[in-house]
């Protein structure tokens, strides 16, 4: 699959900035924008799962990716038992990951963000706590990978 083009989540993040989408980037995208890079082949973002927000949203993603399919996107779903939508953009490999929730543990509300500004943009980004928190106790080895680096890089900032 190719990886995430840089100019396709800039694109996505500034329409979601302008729709005001309530959002939070996390994953690997998040830890690129706390200062670990790696590469990827998605961009995760939790968001508020009610009706506005996610009709919001589809305005974002309809204003960077001509596909009705974004039409698809349910805030009904993504309340319920199956609270992950995975889009894949036309012509694209990688996909962009809209969470409602993990689980039990986290959603829209539980996550600790902090503004950061990319290229002169302003995005709400997971902080590196809560990445932390997010990775460390998964079975993914990727996971626990991205955790050790969270935890050298910042230390005791994560605990």
């Amino acid at each position: 699959m190719r990886p995430m083009i840089f100019d396709d989540a800039m694109a996505l993040l500034a329409a979601m900035e302008r729709e005001g989408v309530r959002y939070v980037m996390i994953g690997s995208m998040a830890m690129a924008a706390n200062g670990l890079v790696r590469a990827t082949r998605d961009v995760d973002f939790v968001v508020a799962s009610d009706e506005e927000n996610i009709a919001r949203l589809r305005v974002a993603l309809r204003s960077v990716f001509d596909d009705p399919s974004i039409e698809e996107i349910d805030a009904a779903e993504l309340a319920g038992a199956y609270p992950v939508v995975q889009y894949f953009p036309p012509g694209e490999t990688y996909s962009v990951d809209i969470i409602a929730r993990l689980g039990e543990a986290f959603a829209y509300d539980d996550i600790e963000w902090h503004w950061t500004e990319v290229e002169g943009l302003r995005i709400k980004v997971a902080t590196p706590r809560m990445l932390y928190a997010m990775k460390r106790d998964t079975v993914r080895e990727q996971d626990r990978l991205d955790a050790r680096m969270l935890k050298e890089r910042f230390g005791s900032e994560v605990d």
